[in-house]
């Protein structure tokens, strides 16, 4: 159970810095809460991977850039999910605030991740 407990810290520090960076975006740049989601998910997917391969999982047996390279496949994957369901929740209801539809598309994304993450690229 620790190793969960660490993986949903790790997930909610993705999640402070991709809503910190969707909001610095939509703040400061012209870019709509689509096109600004896939630039903060990038920068999200970022700060995941750093803590989870040092706080969740350990460094896996392969090289960095294999880990890395499965990381983002992984990642890329889930982020899909994440902004597939993200961009449904806006386009059924726009008046909602994009950093409400940020937090539940993260969270149904957060289990795909975890068995993503746990088996294919921190396997021991």
């Amino acid at each position: 159970m620790g190793r969960l407990a660490r993986f949903v810290l790790a997930g909610g520090i993705g999640f402070v810095a991709d809503a910190a960076a969707l909001w610095l975006l939509l703040s400061l740049t012209p870019l709509g809460p689509l096109l600004a989601r896939v630039l903060s998910i990038g920068f999200a997917l970022t700060v995941t991977w750093q803590i989870n391969r040092h706080l969740t999982f350990a460094p896996s047996s392969r090289g960095i850039a294999q880990e890395g390279a499965r990381y983002g496949g992984v990642g890329v994957a889930t982020s899909i999910v994440n902004y597939l369901v993200y961009s449904a929740i806006l386009l059924a209801l726009p008046a909602l605030p994009p950093l409400a539809a940020l937090t539940v598309a993260s969270l149904v994304a957060m289990a795909l991740s975890f068995l993503g993450y746990s088996r294919l690229v921190f396997d021991r």
